[in-house]
């Protein structure tokens, strides 16, 4: 899940930069086309090509079209609203994942799991302090309901780890994307510009290997357990605000920071101390 967050803000990075210069949903379709010819040589390295038709259809499609309107409703988001209140709005995920577990996934979660959940979110409104404004725009309204796309998304894909394989997976996404935001993109698309080659490139390598790291983390990992790392975007933010717009953070934020690695920490041990006792 780290592995993921980590290419996954780099993403989100690329995103920004390509949603100054063309329609939100023909970000969201540039990130399927680009990706795919990755995850099809992914599939061809691991043999497993013939195995991308044996799946659960129904759920696919719902990932697809979740996976659409997540990506094109972010990609508004961020022409509007700067990484750090994205991010704030977007870590409702994580708290909505575990909520949905209960009843989707019937796992059990435990009073550790909502302490870490509830002392994450904590940490991000403390370092990034959300702008009231910014909070009524339309831009907040969408970013808020493509993290709700991403929660479902989430569940829905760990359901489908039971019996699909991972491979399946990232190629049904990446295909659905690219199929159903180039649609919805192909009336008011843009020309590309040849200087932007290489950020549409970076957008399909850290698109990529990110959804393949979080379909192994959903896998391997309960979803309550697994969710709350998504707050760890937070130190990716800080360091990618420097590294692009040299924003350096304010000591609000390093608090913030502080108290979301202790609820990671806080998590991690009481994992460890109930397999012990299990």
């Amino acid at each position: 899940m780290l592995g993921a967050i980590s290419f996954f803000a780099w993403m989100d990075a690329v995103m920004k930069l390509l949603a100054a210069h063309y329609p939100a949903v023909q970000v969201a379709a540039l990130r399927g086309i680009a990706g795919l010819p990755l995850v099809c040589l992914y599939l061809w390295w691991r043999g497993e090509a013939g195995r991308v038709l044996q799946v659960r259809w129904p759920l696919h499609l719902l990932r697809g079209v979740l996976g659409v309107t997540m990506l094109s409703l972010f990609a508004y988001g961020l022409q509007s609203l700067p990484m750090s209140v994205a991010y704030t709005l977007f870590f409702i995920g994580p708290i909505l994942i575990a909520l949905l577990s209960v009843p989707v996934l019937k796992e059990r979660v435990r009073r550790s799991h909502w302490l870490a959940l509830a002392a994450g979110m904590l940490g991000v409104l403390v370092a990034l302090r959300p702008d009231q404004d910014a909070l009524m725009s339309w831009g907040a309204l969408a970013v808020l309901v493509a993290a709700c796309c991403y929660a479902v998304s989430a569940i829905t894909g760990r359901v489908l780890t039971r019996t699909d394989s991972n491979g399946s997976l990232v190629f049904w996404m990446t295909l659905l994307v690219a199929v159903g935001a180039g649609a919805l993109a192909a009336r008011g698309w843009v020309p590309l510009r040849a200087e932007h080659g290489w950020t549409i490139v970076a957008l399909a390598v850290t698109g990529f290997i990110g959804q393949m790291c979080i379909t192994e983390a959903f896998r391997h990992g309960q979803a309550a357990v697994v969710a709350p790392f998504e707050y760890a975007a937070l130190a990716w933010a800080v360091g990618l605000d420097w590294l692009l717009w040299r924003t350096l953070p304010d000591a609000a934020t390093l608090v913030g920071a502080a108290i979301i690695v202790a609820s990671g920490l806080y998590l991690v041990q009481q994992e460890r101390r109930a397999r012990r006792l299990g």
